[in-house]
């Protein structure tokens, strides 16, 4: 069994949501499509936010920053939103 589980992880990204909301995650394709992103960050120079074990690859790197609340995923609306914000300041 790989640890963490998908239900594992699917718990800790919506443990804010309330009940009656729509959840942030309801798929195994949304955490895969996530870390996967993530790993591609962490290839391409970003610091890990979790402490990296010897030879750990980034994929489990980045399910290790999802499972221990580190990553933030983005609902398309706080996406448009964050880009939205981004542009005002470059503007500015």
């Amino acid at each position: 069994m790989i640890h963490p589980s998908y239900v594992d992880l699917m718990n800790v990204v919506n443990k804010g949501v309330e009940e009656g909301e729509e959840p942030v995650i309801s798929s195994r394709y949304s955490i895969v499509m996530a870390t996967s992103k993530r790993a591609r960050q962490i290839i391409a120079g970003d610091e890990p936010m979790v402490k990296v074990k010897d030879k750990q690859k980034p994929l489990s790197i980045a399910v290790e920053e999802m499972n221990q609340d580190k990553l933030r995923i983005l609902t398309d609306e706080e996406k448009d939103a964050l880009a939205e914000e981004n542009n005002e300041e470059t503007e500015a």
